[in-house]
């Protein structure tokens, strides 16, 4: 009897300690897919969340394998992109392929975010003051919270940001193999006009009215005043077209990157981007972003209360007064960015 006992006293020590380790294993596993699905975040001291990237899925695991069914046509959208960019890239193979090395000056626009494993292509004209102020924010380890208390002017200043360029080839090549890279593209024409807008018509832009507006004028306007050609204050939207479609213009020096095409800033046939934004959708594809760095439950994409943005309208009625041959010549200027990101020729232009 007391054998019996003994025995099942010893059973009951045995199924105890089974239960036991079956529920840590429990416990275990639920942490595990916890952390898998919500990465570990941190408080500092400004009481905003900053994420851990170790220990969690990277931007390229949550882009090309996303763990939320709803963001899912996020991701077949994005592929439907970057496929838009391949397919170009193939046909115009030879162009792409002329330099098949890039210089360190060629990624100067990549901007770097190590703590996240992202790369971002800033493309001026296309929301970039505010992708640099909320860039700061993710870098800055907790220097900055609110993106839109960092000064616009504070948001240019190179040494704020860290660049691709800044990095050793072994680096480089690394970064470009496992982080995230993506830029933000805009209509071609539309974003010319913003740029002409920005640069030409406002009355601080003094540093520009010196280098190109005097520069303009001194060769596309006939009997130009002496105050005109000293100042370079007044250029016309047909004298500044006629500027960047003269081929002298892109013999002398490449274009300022306000009017750069995308193409040739951000190098999208030697650089594989996984994620292609438009002006168009800009908060939803920003945002998009913010969730895939797993920040996106703390960190918006800035919303402009008021805007005095270039918009289709507005561009058709600057061109209405350039003649179908300046709009052929310009179109083929800017003709691989429209083909490259999905963007149809403008209903606007006289082209006949």
């Amino acid at each position: 009897m007391k054998q019996a006992l003994l025995e099942v006293m010893r059973m009951n020590r045995i199924c105890r300690m089974v239960l036991v380790t079956c529920l840590g294993s429990f416990v275990l596993v639920i942490f595990y897919f916890q952390s898998m699905l919500h990465p570990v975040m941190h408080r500092n001291p400004f009481g905003m969340g900053i994420c851990c990237r170790k220990g969690s899925r990277s931007p390229l695991q949550e882009l090309y394998n996303p763990t939320q069914l709803d963001l899912s046509s996020n991701a077949i959208l994005h592929q439907m992109r970057r496929d838009q960019v391949t397919d170009l890239c193939r046909a115009n193979s030879v162009m792409s392929r002329k330099r098949r090395v890039l210089t360190p000056n060629d990624l100067k626009h990549l901007v770097v975010d190590e703590d996240h494993e992202m790369i971002y292509c800033y493309v001026p004209k296309v929301a970039c003051t505010n992708w640099k102020r909320v860039m700061m924010v993710l870098t800055g380890r907790g220097k900055y919270s609110d993106p839109m208390e960092i000064p616009a002017n504070v948001a240019h200043v190179s040494s704020n940001l860290k660049t691709l360029n800044q990095y050793s080839i072994p680096e480089i090549n690394h970064r470009l193999k496992n982080y995230m890279k993506f830029l933000f593209v805009r209509e071609p024409f539309e974003r010319l006009v913003s740029a002409y807008r920005n640069k030409f018509t406002q009355k601080y832009n003094t540093s520009f009215h010196k280098r190109y507006g005097t520069k303009i004028v001194r060769r596309q306007r006939k009997n130009a005043t002496q105050e005109a050609l000293h100042n370079g204050n007044d250029v016309k939207f047909e004298e500044f077209v006629a500027y960047l479609i003269d081929p002298h213009t892109q013999k002398e020096e490449p274009f300022n990157e306000h009017w750069q095409t995308v193409f040739s800033l951000c190098h999208p046939c030697h650089i594989h981007y996984d994620l292609i934004g438009k002006y168009e959708t800009l908060e939803e594809d920003s945002n998009y972003v913010l969730h895939l760095a797993g920040v996106g439950d703390y960190l918006k994409f800035p919303t402009f209360a008021k805007s005095t943005r270039t918009t289709d309208e507005m561009t058709a009625e600057f061109f209405q007064n350039i003649s179908s041959e300046h709009q052929m010549q310009l179109y083929e200027v800017y003709k691989l960015d429209y083909l490259m990101f999905n963007y149809s020729m403008p209903s606007y232009l006289k082209l006949e």
